[in-house]
């Protein structure tokens, strides 16, 4: 993984990391990669989700794309599916999506896909991270040379009328929808009104600030509660960007993606399209490895990240793959994960199949699943945490204690500055118990890891800013009596006090089991 690109785009905090003139200059390299091709201009279709931030760095973006000569179609607010699709359909050389999915409004992202409608390739995004990178200024263009911008926003109900075209009509269920007040609140309406649904909306008035929040498929009590309340078949949930999608059956308890895809699973190897089975990732519960188990079909699991199942189904000539978080792509109709896509064929599995959603979702066995997030800094202390000796010891340790009734996952996020602990057992109390005590291993790794950059600072008085060292993993771990040769006994303990001030501090404002 690049310095820029994440496992989803590159993501920060707006006007913090991911800053206008880091746009601007995504605009650029973007630009001037597409245009090796020669001919003509190249052309990029760009789509945002409801943040704040989205309309600023659409704005930025386009300043560096056309600057460079690459033109640009508006979409506006749009899954981003969405734009994965239209570019295909628009035959358009890239698509960019300004959006940090499920993450709080404060952060945003760039996400882009290729003129095939895939995420970007290893090699050009490196291409592309290079180019911005680069100290010296990028040569734009003049006169007739730059690129020109039209609005696109028509073109969305293309991708709606495909979306539709993927089901048979379907009755009059009644069905509630919850937006996140993300890129869905621009679409749900429209898309769902095509059928004789009974329908009604949640969360589709975005005010910038409100996207994600207490709402969508992170958040699924209140979805939950008015489903329960209000004697709906089923309420789905889309997430800020609207490629995941989650539902709740009749009595409000929750359908994840894994359940989602082990629905769909059955009605494709009925209808002969499963080609032996499909993919998920390594945080799908042990349910589903049961379920495929007893049924004969073949689970592959790739690395976390719609991304990476993609490419395991690509390779793997599979129709179906997802992740537990409700990423759910069907390689049939679309090439990324799409939630209204996925909502649209739960619903005609559930009219055809005349059964409940409880009824249906009750044929994989959830096994009880603990998630504990741990804080962390950057990609170095995840790095080094991820590394340590200590840490691999007591994952070992926890998955010998489940035996074969469980089992234990951690991993650092590909987009977020943290360190998931995920435990999985026979019951909720063992889950939990293993879990606490693996985050806590976690912490203690992060602790010591602040003593040893102290340390190291002390270590090289001529050489180090604290926040060029916090930036990256030291070459040694030095130990006290290392850094006794430049400083006295005293300064050690009292550098000691600070580092563990810092770390209850850190505790204090993000709890270990902070969702």
């Amino acid at each position: 993984m690049g310095k820029l690109f994440g496992t989803d785009g590159i993501r920060g905090v707006a006007n913090e990391t991911l800053t206008c003139d880091l746009a601007y200059r995504v605009g650029q390299a973007a630009a001037i990669s597409l245009s090796k091709k020669g001919g003509r201009k190249p052309s990029v279709v760009i789509g945002k989700d409801t943040r704040i931030s989205s309309d600023m760095l659409e704005a930025a973006l386009i300043a560096g794309l056309t600057a460079c000569g690459c033109d640009v179609v508006r979409l506006g607010v749009i899954p981003t599916p969405g734009v994965a699709y239209l570019t295909v359909n628009t035959h358009a050389d890239a698509g960019i999506v300004i959006s940090a999915s499920h993450n709080p409004f404060e952060h945003n992202g760039i996400k882009m896909f290729s003129a095939e409608g895939f995420k970007l390739s290893d090699a050009l995004e490196e291409e592309i991270e290079s180019l911005i990178l680069q100290t010296e200024p990028l040569p734009v263009k003049t006169h007739a040379a730059l690129g020109q911008v039209v609005d696109g926003r028509l073109l969305v109900d293309r991708y709606l009328d495909h979306l539709a075209s993927t089901v048979a009509p379907l009755p009059r269920m009644r069905v509630l929808i919850d937006c996140a007040n993300g890129a869905a609140s621009a679409t749900a309406q429209k898309l769902f009104s095509r059928f004789d649904l009974n329908f009604d909306i949640l969360n589709d008035m975005p005010d910038g600030i409100n996207i994600n929040d207490q709402c969508g498929s992170t958040h699924l009590k209140q979805l939950s509660e008015r489903v329960r309340e209000g004697d709906y078949a089923l309420g789905i949930a889309f997430d800020g960007d609207a490629d995941r999608c989650l539902a709740v059956d009749e009595n409000g308890a929750e359908i994840d993606g894994d359940q989602i895809m082990a629905i769909c699973a059955d009605v494709l190897t009925r209808q002969g399209k499963l080609h032996g089975g499909f993919v998920a990732t390594v945080m799908s519960n042990i349910g589903l490895h049961k379920y495929c188990a007893e049924r004969g079909l073949k689970l592959l699991c790739a690395s976390v990240g719609d991304r990476n199942v993609l490419e395991m189904m690509q390779r793997e000539g599979m129709a179906l793959g997802g992740e537990q978080s409700g990423h759910i792509i069907f390689l049939e109709h679309m090439t990324t994960g799409d939630g209204q896509l996925a909502a649209l064929q739960l619903l005609s599995i559930l009219a055809q199949s005349g059964k409940k959603a409880s009824e249906l979702a009750s044929a994989v066995t959830h096994y009880p699943q603990v998630l504990i997030n741990v804080r962390v800094g950057g990609n170095d202390e995840k790095k080094a945490i991820m590394e340590s000796a200590a840490l691999r010891e007591e994952t070992q340790k926890a998955e010998a204690m489940l035996g074969g009734n469980g089992r234990v996952l951690v991993r650092a996020s590909g987009t977020e500055p943290l360190i998931r602990v995920m435990v999985e057992a026979g019951s909720e109390q063992t889950a939990r118990e293993t879990a606490e005590l693996l985050a806590h291993a976690v912490e203690t790794t992060k602790k010591r890891w602040y003593i040893n950059l102290y340390l190291f600072t002390i270590d090289n008085p001529a050489g180090f800013a604290y926040n060029d060292v916090h930036r990256r993993t030291p070459s040694c771990v030095p130990v006290l009596h290392r850094a006794s040769c430049f400083c006295d006994a005293s300064l050690v303990r009292s550098l000691l006090c600070v580092v563990m001030k810092r770390s209850q501090q850190d505790d204090t404002a993000t709890p270990a089991n902070a969702a």
